[in-house]
Order: C-alpha cells, then structure tokens, then sequence
C-alpha cells in the first residue's frame, strides 16, 4: 500500500509509476475521493467539538433560561421558551448531522480502500523502462571453469544434450503419468533418487540460509487469511493465480482459506499488526514450505516436464529492516549473493537479469531475476535437438515500506515515534525446477548423472544417478 500523504503531495509519480507498470488505477479518482473524505472527517470533527463544548454547557444554560422562564410572561415568556427549545434540540441535530456524516464517509470508503489497494509502488528511478520481460537487461553472468558460452552443448561437452524429460524416464526419477492420475494436469511424482535429489536440495538451500548465513529458520503455515494475501500485496491482483478453500464448501463455521504461492507470505504475516523495537532490526527469516500456483494463463511448451506446475517446495529468505533506502539496496545486494554463492557451489551457469518496469509487479520497487542456463530448453537445431536457454529460477524484490504498510509492520524510532519498516524477499531454492539445469547441466556421455560434490552429504556420499 502506497502512503496517501505522499501520493498528495506528489501524485504525478505515483501515476507515472503506475503508467511504467502498465496499471489503470484511476489514481485522480482516488485523490478526489481522499479529498472528499477528508473534508466530510474535518466536519464530522468539527461537529464533535461543537457536541462536546455543547454538552458542557447546555446544562447550566438551560437551567438559567428556564429559570428566567418561571418569572416571564407575554413575549419575554414566548422568546425565552423558544430559547429553550432551540437549546434541546442542538444536540439531537448534531448527533443526526455526525450520523450522516459516518454515512456519507462509509459510502466512499469502499472504493477509496480499493483503490489504494491497487496503487502499485512506484518503480526505483533507476529501474530501467520497458514494457514486458523482454525489456529486461542483463547485468551479468557466471559459469564453472570450462564452460565456453560461444559454443553450444555438444560443442563444450562432446555429445548432444538430453532434456530433463528424456533424463528422468530413462533414469526413474518422475512419474508424470500417476502424478496427473492423482492430480490432473501439470501433476507428477517424484521417486527414487528424483526424491532424494530434491530433498538434498532444499536441505542444502536451507543449510546454507541459516548455518551460513545467519538466517532464522521458521516455519509457517502455506494455509492462510486473505488478510495474509492482501498485507503481502498478492491481493487483489493475483486471485487467477491462487488456490482457494471455500468455507462454504467445508462443514461448520469458518471464512475462506488460501494456499500461498511462497513462504514469505507467512513469514511477513507473523508480524503483521506489531510495533517491533529498533534495535531487533533487521529480522531475518527462512523457511522452506510447500508452495501452490494456479498458473492459470501459462501455456506452451513449459507445460511439460517439472518447470511450470502446480505444487513444489521452496526455501525462501525474508529481511525486515529499518525505513532507510540504502540499507535496503545493500540487503538486495546480499541476498542476491547468497543465492549466487549456492548456484556456484551447485556449477549451474547463470545470469543475472535487471526486470523492467513493465515486469516488476506491483509490490516491487525492483527486482532481479535470476536464471539459470537450462540445456534441454530453446529451439530446435537442424538434428532436432533443444539449443538450450535460460530459465527462472529465482526473483529477488525490493519492497520498501509497501508491504508493511499493507500489514501495519512498524518500528519504534530514536524519537519514540514508529516508522513503517521496509522488506525484501529472494528464492533460495525451488525444486523440481532446480532440478532440471541439475539434472541437464551434470549429464554425462553414457546417460548418467553427476550429482555436485556440494550435494553429495545430503545423498549418504553418493556421487552418481546411473553410473
């Protein structure tokens, strides 16, 4: 949620910002409405005043007119009655008049909430402006010694690439086949050493957040609120994207539920509605939950195979820290390099991609993508083999206070005063999809997979798929 005082005082970057995300919001209709709420509150306030004052008074008034009332007659009797009156009636007419205030404010607050609601935060200046991921620009890229990114696979390897699909039926790691069975499309199971593989993952990603890092390890539920939805900023946009329970569907009482597409939507949640004290700060979290997306809309070839699916498991890192800009571009920084240092040791070539503004979302101030170089993915060369490409897999955001705003997450200042604390969140891990460069990038000759030595403790030692 964007700061209203702010947008008053500058609505011109909030429109433009809402224009660079490619949003409608009807940011003019929302300062005229602010502007009407806020004079019918200057009334209502005002009228409290005059009822207060009034109620103060009233009695000593009344007791002096109705005494000079008693010693009237004629026109003095008349006048000073219809004093009285006027008197006794001023209290019902302000309680009327506030009441019809409170209702001409509930009126408009309906769709002055909704708006704000849809204001997105406005774009970091440096943020480069584009219109979708294909504006986006690459910062750099990092592949293990060997690797020669002018060649192709067969080129740097010595045998043409099997895609992840073609690995994980010749070797027994997936069953796509009994996963849709039990789940419907985009489902599958993982076995064998495809289990042990994508548990030895999370539990590295996990390991290295929280033994290397220093992250507190937590967990959340993945089942919560709207409340939770909407303070994270996934709501009111992403409803296409989310999996609801129904409460109406479910015996006894209870509201709808939702299956959250990340951890960080429990890990921000924790603290919603708090005043944290300053010297707490920053608070880092991490947790690794199962994860839910609908991806209603997404269509093509990554509807096959372990990319784009409906479940998986995720570590996710979580920073909460003081309202100051560059304290949170340095914590950007460092959980950028948290997960480059986790991709090295897992000899995934990668890149970095600054997003566009076109392809930041509403919640981001900015983001950087990270993809990894996946070999089973790309067009087809003349053999009819993939040429490989790169692929999501993880996106680091800079939120300043737009979440917390959402959540009422506050601190307490030097001046006592609390301030809205800024938040950032980035990927660790994310299997199966992590599993598909794994899986493509240590293929060898004969069909076998190498697993990384970072891996290996988290197999019992072993070092191979299939050898």
């Amino acid at each position: 949620m964007i700061d209203l005082k702010a947008l008053r005082n500058d609505p011109e970057r909030f429109i433009d910002g809402a224009r660079a995300k490619g949003s409608t919001v009807d940011i003019p209709q929302l300062l005229e409405l602010d502007e009407q709420r806020r004079a019918l509150l200057a009334e209502q306030e005002q009228l409290r005043s005059e009822q207060k004052k009034i109620g103060k008074e009233l009695g000593p008034q009344l007791g002096k007119l109705k005494g000079q009332l008693k010693a009237a007659s004629g026109d003095d009797q008349a006048t000073l009655q219809a004093q009285v009156l006027e008197l006794e009636a001023r209290p019902a007419e302000l309680k009327q008049r506030i009441q019809s205030l409170d209702e001409s404010i509930e009126a408009i607050e309906p769709q002055w909430r909704s708006l704000q609601l849809h204001i997105p935060q406005p774009p970091d200046a440096d943020v480069p402006r584009g219109t979708s991921a294909a504006d986006n620009i690459e910062i750099r890229r990092w592949a293990p010694e060997g690797w020669d990114w002018d060649a192709d696979w067969e080129a740097n390897r010595g045998f043409p690439a099997r895609t992840h699909l073609e690995l994980v039926d010749a070797h027994g790691l997936v069953d796509f086949e009994r996963g849709v069975k039990v789940a419907g499309s985009r489902s599958y199971a993982l076995t064998g050493d495809g289990m042990r593989l994508h548990q030895a993952v999370l539990a590295l990603g996990m390991q290295h957040i929280t033994r290397t890092h220093g992250f507190r390890a937590t967990s959340v539920p993945v089942i919560v609120r709207k409340e939770a939805m909407t303070g994270t900023g996934f709501f009111p946009g992403g409803y296409d994207q989310t999996y609801r329970i129904d409460a109406q569907s479910t015996p006894g009482p209870g509201q709808d539920l939702y299956l959250t597409g990340t951890g960080e939507v429990g890990l921000m949640g924790l603290h919603a509605d708090e005043i944290i004290e300053a010297d707490q700060l920053p608070l880092k979290y991490a947790t690794v939950s199962t994860c839910f997306r609908r991806e209603a809309g997404a269509a093509g070839k990554d509807t096959a195979g372990l990319y784009r699916i409906h479940q998986f498991d995720k570590v996710e890192q979580v920073v909460v820290c003081r309202a100051d800009e560059a304290e949170s571009r340095a914590h950007h920084a460092a959980m950028i390099g948290i997960v480059e240092e986790l991709l090295q040791a897992l000899e995934l070539p990668y890149r970095l991609l600054q997003c566009c503004t076109g392809d930041l979302g509403m919640k981001n101030a900015n983001m950087i993508d990270i993809e990894c170089w996946f070999p089973g993915r790309g067009d087809d060369d003349a053999s009819g083999r993939p040429t490989g490409e790169f692929g999501e897999t993880h996106s680091a955001s800079r939120l300043y206070d737009f979440q917390c705003r959402r959540l009422n997450l506050r601190y307490r200042g030097d001046d006592g005063k609390t301030v809205f604390c800024h938040s950032l969140n980035n990927t660790v891990v994310a299997s199966p999809r992590i599993l598909i460069p794994i899986l493509e990038m240590h293929q060898q000759a004969d069909g076998s997979i190498r697993i990384p030595p970072v891996l290996q403790p988290f197999m019992d030692g072993q070092d191979v798929i299939g050898g």
